[in-house]
């Protein structure tokens, strides 16, 4: 099953609720990134590599036992790249 509705373009996180949704410079909502990973118009954590943020995600839907780790690991390596934050643009 896929998930509906907007996710977060740094870390795929569903963006279910509003106020998952990070904000922009002039303070309104961002619909691309969540707010753990957006606020204020900046990344929470711009140096954040796409393998910390693999990881960071694997451990959370570990803990929160969405799926074992290394189904997250497959789907998280697979999608975190596709997401706007990380697409190579050349």
């Amino acid at each position: 099953m896929q998930e509906q509705g907007p996710f977060c373009q740094s870390c795929a996180m569903p963006m279910k609720k509003t106020e998952l949704f990070g904000t922009r410079a002039d303070g309104a909502k961002s619909e691309e990134y969540c707010t753990y990973c957006f606020q204020e118009g900046k990344f929470t954590e711009p140096d954040i590599s796409m393998q910390e943020i693999i990881d960071r995600c694997v451990a959370i839907i570990g803990e929160r036992n969405i799926m074992p780790e290394d189904e997250a690991r497959d789907l998280m390596t697979k999608a975190i790249p596709t997401l706007k934050r990380w697409r190579k643009t050349e």
